[in-house]
């Protein structure tokens, strides 16, 4: 089975039983001692570095819209969504965020050290006058904040 590893997976002594990918940002996110060695075992073990494709980028973007965490995703979280959804492998990540728009495209993923999260569709709603909008920000009716909400 094809892995995709997000930052977290080299915090942590992760299991990586066959081939094994991530992305240059996930690599320029490991800034502590242990994780850059975790990352320098692993790339002697084969792990590959790239990045994804555009059209993958833009279908994530698409269901991160969709679920309502377009706000929450870094880039590097788009790209390793992106890169797990081309190549069909399973993403490893503790993130919520990130495994909730992984099982809106049929990614599977795997819990490093929290539990696995559920799938959710978030809402946004105005805190002053009550009205549902597509995503964060003022509203633009009474300009009050727009904060996410479950569904």
């Amino acid at each position: 089975m094809t892995l995709v590893l997000d930052a977290s997976a080299f915090f942590a002594e992760v299991p990586v039983d066959g081939p094994a990918w991530t992305t240059s940002s996930v690599v320029d996110e490991l800034v502590d001692f242990h994780a850059k060695c975790r990352f320098t075992a692993l790339s002697a073990a084969g792990l590959r570095v790239r990045e994804p494709r555009k059209e993958d980028l833009l279908r994530v973007d698409e269901a991160a819209r969709w679920t309502g965490d377009a706000g929450a995703l870094s880039v590097t979280d788009r790209e390793i969504l992106a890169l797990a959804l081309e190549l069909g492998a399973v993403l490893v990540t503790d993130d919520f965020a990130v495994q909730n728009v992984a099982h809106h495209l049929g990614i599977e993923t795997r819990s490093i050290l929290q539990r696995q999260a559920r799938p959710i569709r978030w809402r946004y709603r105005c805190s002053g006058c009550g009205r549902y909008w597509r995503e964060p920000g003022d509203c633009p009716v009474c300009g009050a904040p727009v904060k996410r909400k479950l569904k």
